[in-house]
Protein backbone atom coordinates (compact mmCIF):
# COMPACT_ATOMS: atom_id res chain seq x y z
CA UNK A 1 0.00 0.00 0.00
CA UNK A 2 2.29 2.63 1.18
CA UNK A 3 5.74 2.70 0.81
CA UNK A 4 6.43 2.57 4.62
CA UNK A 5 4.70 1.60 7.88
CA UNK A 6 4.23 5.03 8.94
CA UNK A 7 2.81 6.53 5.52
CA UNK A 8 0.35 2.81 5.72
CA UNK A 9 -0.95 3.82 9.35
CA UNK A 10 -1.10 7.81 7.92
CA UNK A 11 -3.82 6.45 4.99
CA UNK A 12 -6.04 4.64 7.16
CA UNK A 13 -5.72 6.71 10.36
CA UNK A 14 -8.68 8.49 9.71
CA UNK A 15 -10.78 5.52 8.37
CA UNK A 16 -10.01 3.92 12.04
CA UNK A 17 -11.03 7.17 13.56
CA UNK A 18 -14.28 6.65 11.41
CA UNK A 19 -15.31 3.35 12.63
CA UNK A 20 -13.74 1.21 10.60
CA UNK A 21 -11.15 -1.74 11.97
CA UNK A 22 -8.03 -3.08 10.59
CA UNK A 23 -8.55 -7.12 10.69
CA UNK A 24 -4.48 -7.65 11.32
CA UNK A 25 -4.99 -11.56 10.69
CA UNK A 26 -6.51 -10.50 6.66
CA UNK A 27 -4.40 -7.02 6.53
CA UNK A 28 -8.45 -6.21 5.78
CA UNK A 29 -10.50 -3.05 6.90
CA UNK A 30 -13.48 -3.83 8.81
CA UNK A 31 -17.13 -2.01 9.50
CA UNK A 32 -20.12 -2.48 9.77
CA UNK A 33 -22.98 0.29 8.89
CA UNK A 34 -26.38 0.05 10.24
CA UNK A 35 -29.44 1.80 8.57
CA UNK A 36 -33.23 2.21 8.92
CA UNK A 37 -34.16 -0.64 6.87
CA UNK A 38 -33.34 -2.79 4.44
CA UNK A 39 -34.25 -0.46 1.46
CA UNK A 40 -32.06 2.63 2.72
CA UNK A 41 -28.85 -1.01 3.43
CA UNK A 42 -29.42 -1.56 -0.28
CA UNK A 43 -29.43 1.68 -2.00
CA UNK A 44 -25.75 2.22 -0.19
CA UNK A 45 -24.89 -1.21 -1.45
CA UNK A 46 -26.01 -0.71 -4.97
CA UNK A 47 -24.78 2.94 -4.70
CA UNK A 48 -21.32 1.71 -3.66
CA UNK A 49 -21.26 -1.26 -6.36
CA UNK A 50 -21.00 1.54 -8.89
CA UNK A 51 -17.98 3.39 -7.25
CA UNK A 52 -16.68 -0.27 -7.01
CA UNK A 53 -16.94 -1.48 -10.39
CA UNK A 54 -15.71 1.87 -11.53
CA UNK A 55 -12.53 1.19 -8.96
CA UNK A 56 -12.27 -2.51 -10.49
CA UNK A 57 -12.32 -3.07 -6.88
CA UNK A 58 -15.06 -4.85 -5.30
CA UNK A 59 -15.31 -5.59 -1.32
CA UNK A 60 -16.70 -8.70 0.59
CA UNK A 61 -19.82 -7.87 2.17
CA UNK A 62 -22.84 -9.03 3.94
CA UNK A 63 -26.32 -7.37 4.26
CA UNK A 64 -28.87 -9.19 6.99
CA UNK A 65 -31.79 -6.81 6.99
CA UNK A 66 -30.51 -3.18 7.72
CA UNK A 67 -27.06 -3.98 8.39
CA UNK A 68 -24.39 -4.21 5.74
CA UNK A 69 -20.90 -5.96 6.91
CA UNK A 70 -17.95 -5.08 5.09
CA UNK A 71 -14.51 -6.44 4.58
CA UNK A 72 -12.24 -4.35 2.12
CA UNK A 73 -8.59 -6.05 1.50
CA UNK A 74 -6.94 -6.76 -2.35
CA UNK A 75 -6.53 -10.14 -2.68
CA UNK A 76 -4.00 -10.02 -5.57
CA UNK A 77 -1.84 -8.16 -3.18
CA UNK A 78 -1.90 -10.02 -0.06
CA UNK A 79 -3.36 -7.29 2.08
CA UNK A 80 -4.76 -3.50 2.17
CA UNK A 81 -3.78 -1.28 -0.58
CA UNK A 82 -4.76 1.96 -2.11
CA UNK A 83 -7.65 0.57 -3.49
CA UNK A 84 -8.85 -0.45 0.05
CA UNK A 85 -8.84 3.33 1.39
CA UNK A 86 -10.22 4.43 -1.53
CA UNK A 87 -13.59 2.36 -1.77
CA UNK A 88 -13.50 2.52 2.36
CA UNK A 89 -13.89 6.62 1.76
CA UNK A 90 -16.68 6.31 -0.72
CA UNK A 91 -18.43 3.89 1.48
CA UNK A 92 -18.26 6.21 4.45
CA UNK A 93 -19.16 9.12 1.82
CA UNK A 94 -22.34 7.18 0.64
CA UNK A 95 -23.42 6.26 4.34
CA UNK A 96 -23.22 10.25 5.43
Amino acid sequence: MAETLEDRDGAIAPLLANGWAHDTDRDALTKTFQFKNFVEAFGWMAQVAIHAEKLNHHPEWSNVYRTVEVLLTTHDAGGLTELDVALAEKMDAAAS
